[in-house]
């Protein structure tokens, strides 16, 4: 699937995924997507559904609030990542 422009979200997912120590390809095996698709996700080229941003966020242990925002997000420090956890 071709990489969908002018997305109107912000994410952390690169983020988040890198903090955890988890692989592209791992998140993608666990969400059941294309390693590429998170890749475009990640870059903000790609309007992800519903179903796909939530099941980021239970692999990623995140609530869906602290991934994506409509907002630029402000930056977290060390600890507040390392303490989110999925409500």
């Amino acid at each position: 699937m071709a990489p969908k422009k002018s997305v109107n979200y912000h994410n952390r997912v690169r983020l988040v995924r890198t903090e955890r120590g988890m692989s592209r390809k791992a998140l993608a095996e666990a969400v059941d997507a294309h390693p590429q698709t998170i890749g475009y996700i990640e870059r903000g080229e790609y309007n992800l559904s519903m179903d796909l941003a939530l099941r980021i966020c239970e692999a990623l242990g995140v609530s869906l609030d602290a991934l994506f925002s409509m907002k630029p997000f402000a930056p977290l420090t060390s600890e507040q990542l390392i303490g989110e956890t999925r409500r």
